[in-house]
């Protein structure tokens, strides 16, 4: 029996994966969670603590967006059978221009994240997002602390992860639009999907992930 380790997205709870079916017979499956971070912590100590939600050995960990950077920080601290990334980047060279941006002018510092420890609040100020999508904000989103909220975006926008590694294995959609494919190599693409495509698009996980697995 393989374990694998779900790590999901920035503020977002394990309903992310809640179609996500392994066979299991093969596969044990696992969901972590964030936890709240220190004040000014860096990214290895958070890894480090967040480490202790893996109880066995060997384990295959898969990670969506910044769950996708936290998995391949886990790997320099554990040894993993295997690093799975979705929707995400294997170094800050696979970083957008606007991030790189943000980097520099330190422009993610003014985004209000106060809104989203309230999600009737971010409503207000939300004109022009659907209300469906608004909807799976409120369900999925479940991690609205702006302590957290602070430190993830400043965590993301600051990774120093130059050199791409080698043995991660990255499933992106052609239509990302937070990390365009344009930006991304050595990857395995899915045909129109988004940023969101471990929910929309579940079944392509469902065929391909045992094998992706196992190989």
């Amino acid at each position: 029996m393989i374990p694998v380790y779900f790590m999901p997205g920035m503020a977002a709870s394990d309903l992310i994966f809640e179609n996500i079916k392994l066979p299991p017979e093969q596969f044990e499956m696992f969901f972590m969670h964030w936890i709240i971070p220190e004040k000014n912590e860096p990214l290895k100590n958070y890894v480090t603590r967040l480490i202790k939600q893996i109880h066995h050995e060997n384990p295959v960990v898969i990670g969506v967006s910044f769950g996708g950077i936290i998995v391949q920080e886990i790997a320099k601290q554990i040894i993993v059978r295997k690093t799975i990334i979705i929707s995400s980047a294997k170094s800050n060279s696979e970083f957008p221009r606007r991030m790189h941006f943000s980097k520099v002018t330190k422009l993610h510092k003014i985004v209000p994240t106060r809104l989203f420890e309230n999600m009737d609040s971010l409503v207000k100020y939300t004109f022009g997002i659907a209300p469906k999508k608004l909807e799976l904000y409120k369900k999925y989103l479940s991690v609205n602390d702006r302590r957290y909220l602070d430190w993830a975006l400043d965590t993301i926008i600051n990774w120093d992860q130059q050199d791409m590694p080698e043995d991660v294995i990255h499933i992106h959609g052609d239509k990302d639009p937070i990390f365009p494919i344009k930006y991304i190599n050595n990857v395995t693409i899915v045909p129109d999907g988004t940023h969101i495509m471990i929910i929309n698009r579940f079944r392509w996980f469902n065929d391909n992930l045992p094998q992706i697995i196992s190989q």
